[in-house]
């Protein structure tokens, strides 16, 4: 199992993949604020028994790491440490657009914009792991 993560400020995405279908699927919402986002991942690492966490990497446009990747650092950091233990690799994969994307076949879905935005980010970590999948990761 594949374990995608599209870390934020406030919430963070969380996706998974089968190795054989290779295909990702929106897990959970994580809520940085009321939730240790680094112990909850490495529960579902070790529940849902993941040999890999890919995790978002902010790229802007033009390829250069976003003005968040020094913010993110400490959080990739710190994932690494937990998951380490474990002896889980963490790859960081280019996150461009993943949100756009994702609010894009949401609002395409329908259903109201409250309900959509509870599932984004997780949609967002999803697109993002489906890209890493796509491009011959994994």
């Amino acid at each position: 199992m594949i374990l995608g993560i599209d870390p934020g400020e406030r919430r963070i995405g969380v996706a998974a993949a089968d190795r054989e279908t290779r295909f990702a699927r929106p897990l959970e919402v994580i809520d940085a604020a009321s939730t240790d986002p680094v112990a909850r991942i490495a529960l579902l690492v070790r529940d849902l028994e993941v040999d890999l966490v890919v995790v978002g990497r902010p790229v802007s446009l033009s390829g250069r790491p976003g003005p968040s990747v020094v913010a993110r650092s400490g959080f990739v950091d710190s994932l690494r440490e937990a998951l380490d233990v474990l002896e889980v690799p963490i790859i960081e994969h280019d996150e461009r657009l993943t949100t756009v994307v994702a609010e894009q076949g949401l609002r395409a879905a329908g259903g109201r914009a409250k309900a959509r935005k509870k599932v984004l980010d997780a949609v967002a970590a999803q697109v993002m792991l489906q890209g890493f999948l796509d491009g011959g990761g994994g």
